[in-house]
Order: structure tokens, then C-alpha cells, then sequence
């Protein structure tokens, strides 16, 4: 699924660009969510509480309040992998969508190829950030998080906690699943908890110490946990 915003404070060009995208994402039968934001101020607001739940922003750069590139530095600054594309009516911003690793502009009325190119690169894209996001699914919607920005795992039974410094993501899978899928970087410690090593200040026999909260490490998991995390924490 591909989950997509558009802010532009323009009801017409929010409804063109809405249509445009429908055709290009049906014709390629591509599952999809758009969200509609008619001012700067509204996107950033939701995106504060929503960043994981979105790939791909429409931004337009002359908006009343934050334009578009105050905007796309704000959330840049919550996310190294959202896609962000400027519409504009001029071409002079072009040179600015570096500042913030914008993947290209377009110039309105937007035409439905360029959308197309968007969109396959959009695409692209995900798949090749696979390997560094992880991706599960609620009731909520699909979430995509990069592996970088968890802390550890929690299961109590199937649920399953997703500690991130800013939020807890709860959804239903076995830990052992996540632990055979997720790469070596982290490491099962107990029958509850799955670490993210590369956020592990301390380790102790018992204990580990992961951004400030200290997790139990099982007599189960000692040996080959205490071992791992020494070769990481030296290298």
C-alpha cells in the first residue's frame, strides 16, 4: 500500500492533483490512502502524531502561514525516509528541494506522466529502503519504521510493544517471528524482550541498560546475548 498527502491550500488544485493520483494508482491496481491537508499548519499538527503512517507528501511551496519548504524541513526533521514532492506554479524553487532531500517538483496543472514517474519512483524506493524499515500492521493502518529508531521489542503473548524513543507502536505477531526476520543488529535477551543492540549503553550478567530503561536478560538468553553485545559494543 502506498499512503500519500497532499497539502496545498488551493480546494481545486487539492482535488486535481487527488483525482490525477486515483487514476495513475488504480490503473496500476496499487492500493493507496490519500490525506488531504489544506494549510501547512494542519499537516505538520497530524504529522507530529501520524509520521510513520505516511510515504509520500505533495507539498505546495506558496501556501499562506509555513510554505511549503518550512514545512518540509519540519518534517524532514521527524523522518530520514518520507518522500516529499513541491508543486508549484513556478520553477525559481527548484535549487531549494535539496535543503530538505526532496525527491523532484512539479509544475501545476500537473500533468498525469509525471505523476506516473513519481509514483514509480516512489515505489522504487520503498522497496529499496526494505531492509532498513520495519513494517507491520493494526487496527490503526500499516506503520513503516526505521529499524534504527527502535529500542527494543516486549511481547505479552502475541501482543507486541514497539518501544521507539517517541512512541509505543502495539500490534499482534510472535516475538520469535520478528527475532528470525528483523536482522542481526538485534538480539534476543529474554523470552519477552527483542534489543535493538546499537541502542544498548550498559550490560550487565542480568541486565542491559537501552536508552536509560533496564531490561532483564534471561538465564536462557545470557551466554550467546552478553557475547553479541560485547562484539558490538567494541566494534
Amino acid at each position: 500500500m502506498l499512503r500519500i498527502a497532499i497539502c496545498d491550500d488551493e480546494k481545486k488544485a487539492r482535488f486535481s492533483l487527488y483525482t490525477g493520483l486515483e487514476r495513475v494508482l488504480e490503473n496500476k491496481e496499487i492500493e493507496y490512502v490519500i490525506y488531504e491537508f489544506p494549510s501547512g499548519e494542519k499537516l505538520i499538527d497530524w504529522y507530529e502524531k501520524h509520521s510513520d503512517e505516511v510515504d509520500l507528501v505533495f507539498l505546495d511551496i506558496e501556501m499562506p502561514g509555513p510554505d511549503g519548504m518550512e514545512v518540509a524541513k519540519k518534517l524532514r526533521k521527524r523522518s530520514s525516509i518520507l518522500q516529499i514532492v513541491f508543486i508549484t506554479s513556478y520553477p525559481d524553487y527548484v535549487f531549494d528541494g535539496y535543503l530538505v532531500d526532496a525527491m523532484g517538483y512539479l509544475l501545476k496543472p500537473v500533468k498525469e506522466k509525471d505523476l506516473i514517474n513519481i509514483i514509480n519512483r516512489s515505489l522504487a524506493k520503498i522497496l529499496q529502503n526494505e531492509n532498513d524499515v520495519f513494517t507491520f500492521k493494526n487496527m490503526k493502518g500499516i506503520f513503516r519504521i526505521p529499524k534504527i529508531d527502535i529500542l527494543y521489542f516486549q511481547s505479552e503473548g502475541r501482543k507486541i510493544n514497539c518501544i521507539t524513543r517517541d512512541s509505543n507502536y502495539v500490534f499482534y505477531e510472535k516475538l520469535n517471528n520478528i527475532e528470525k526476520s528483523i536482522g542481526p543488529a538485534f538480539l534476543r535477551i529474554h523470552q519477552s524482550y527483542l534489543i535493538n543492540s546499537k541502542h544498548v549503553d550498559q550490560a550487565k550478567a542480568e541486565s542491559v541498560l537501552v536508552n536509560g530503561k533496564e531490561l532483564p536478560i534471561s538465564r536462557q538468553y545470557r551466554k550467546t546475548a552478553l557475547l553479541e553485545l560485547g562484539r558490538n559494543l567494541l566494534n
